[in-house]
């Protein structure tokens, strides 16, 4: 998912997304110490995508305190 794509997110599919990505992230860890994962690079996109996700909510955190 591209930093365009995730702008035009509304607030609560960023959460939601955010809160599926965390999830998946888990399971992916914990399948990958028991046995050898199919692309172990996708652990490390998936870290990525949950930066980049709470990158953008706490920008807009800021923006909203910033506002009033």
């Amino acid at each position: 998912m591209k930093q365009k794509d995730i702008l035009e997110l509304t607030d609560k599919q960023l959460k939601e997304m955010l809160s599926d990505e965390k999830l998946n992230y888990t399971k992916m860890r914990l399948s990958h110490s028991i046995s050898s994962h199919e692309n172990p690079m996708k652990i490390k996109e998936t870290k990525k995508k949950i930066a980049r996700l709470l990158t953008e909510q706490k920008a807009r955190t800021i923006k909203a305190e910033a506002a009033k």
